[in-house]
C-alpha cells in the first residue's frame, strides 16, 4: 500500500480513538457504573489502537525504518503515548475520580504524539 493510504489509517484511527475515549469517558463519568454500551465502546476503543498501530507500521515501513536496528527515539515515545491511550479506560474503571481529569488528558496526549511525529525531537 501507498504511503497516503498508511497515514490515512493511520489517521483515521486516531481520529476513532479520540472519540470513543471522549465519549466512553463521558458516559462513565455520568452514570453509576451500569452503562450498556461500554462492551462497545471497548470494542470500538480496540479496533482504533488496532487502526492506529497498523498505520503506524505501515508508514515506518514505508519511511525506510530498518527491521532489526532499534527504533528511533520519537518512534519509542509515540509506542508510549499509544500505551497510555490504551490504558486510559482502564484507569477510569478503576478509579472513578480519574474520569474527568482523564477526558482532559486525551487530548493533550494526541496532540503531544502530534508533535513528537512532525518534529522528531530524538
Amino acid at each position: 500500500m501507498s504511503y497516503f493510504t498508511y497515514k490515512l489509517i493511520h489517521y483515521l484511527g486516531i481520529f476513532i480513538l479520540v472519540a470513543t475515549l471522549g465519549a466512553a469517558l463521558g458516559r462513565h463519568a455520568m452514570t453509576d457504573g451500569r452503562d450498556p454500551l461500554r462492551s462497545r465502546l471497548g470494542a470500538v476503543h480496540g479496533v482504533a489502537l488496532f487502526l492506529v498501530l497498523l498505520g503506524g507500521f505501515g508508514l515506518m515501513a514505508r519511511v525506510g525504518v530498518d527491521h532489526g536496528s532499534m527504533f528511533p527515539g520519537w518512534i519509542l515515545a509515540k509506542f508510549g503515548i499509544w500505551v497510555l491511550l490504551g490504558g486510559v479506560l482502564f484507569v477510569a474503571r478503576r478509579n472513578r475520580r480519574w474520569t474527568m481529569p482523564l477526558l482532559a488528558f486525551v487530548p493533550l496526549l494526541a496532540v503531544l504524539a502530534g508533535w513528537v511525529a512532525f518534529a522528531k525531537p530524538f
